[in-house]
């Protein structure tokens, strides 16, 4: 079935995205990480554009409510992965673990909350987005690793990650607190 506004359009051709970064990670030549990070930053941007445009021309849908969240979960899950494999380190491992352990707990709470009819309560919130614009950043600047400019891009990506993993605890506490108070 082919999606009726180009809001969706865009959260699927993101999703469809993934295998091709994945693809590109792995090809045997110097610019492979550099063109995978540059294909998870067009993933990045229609995660803006699509919620954006679906706004402005009112095309807001449960699917596409349903939809997002997981192609970011997707995209943040599979560019999590690559990073964790390649570096082979604790360093990485440890945020990728409380990430994973975030989003899991969350999914799961949204869906209980869902189930006793107070799924508003744990609606996506500021720290979420929040959340969701550090994790992708930091795995943009860790799928990229090479140097830029003679700046270390790996140590950034790394403060970045534990950054995101610190938002992620901390949304995860906002949402926990949300849904004990409902």
């Amino acid at each position: 079935m082919i999606p009726n506004n180009i809001p969706t359009l865009l959260t699927l051709m993101r999703i469809a995205l993934l295998p091709i970064v994945v693809v590109v990670f792995y090809l045997p030549v110097d610019w492979a990480r550099p063109c995978a990070a540059a294909l998870f930053i067009l993933g990045g941007l229609t995660d803006w554009l699509d919620g954006y445009l679906a706004r402005l021309w009112q095309q807001e849908s449960r699917f596409g409510a349903f939809l997002d969240p997981v192609a970011d979960k997707l995209m943040v899950m599979t560019a999590l992965v690559l990073v964790v494999e390649s570096a082979s380190s604790w360093i990485v491992t440890v945020p990728a673990i409380v990430i994973v352990g975030r989003e899991i707990t969350i999914s799961a709470l949204r869906e209980w909350m869902a189930e006793i009819g107070q799924r508003a309560s744990v609606a996506v919130s500021i720290w979420g987005k929040l959340k969701t614009t550090c994790q992708i950043v930091a795995l943009v600047v860790l799928l990229y690793e090479k140097p830029l400019f003679g700046m270390d891009f790996w140590a950034l990506g790394i403060v970045l990650l534990y950054t995101a993993a610190g938002l992620t605890i901390w949304s995860m506490i906002q949402y926990i607190q949300a849904a004990i108070r409902s």
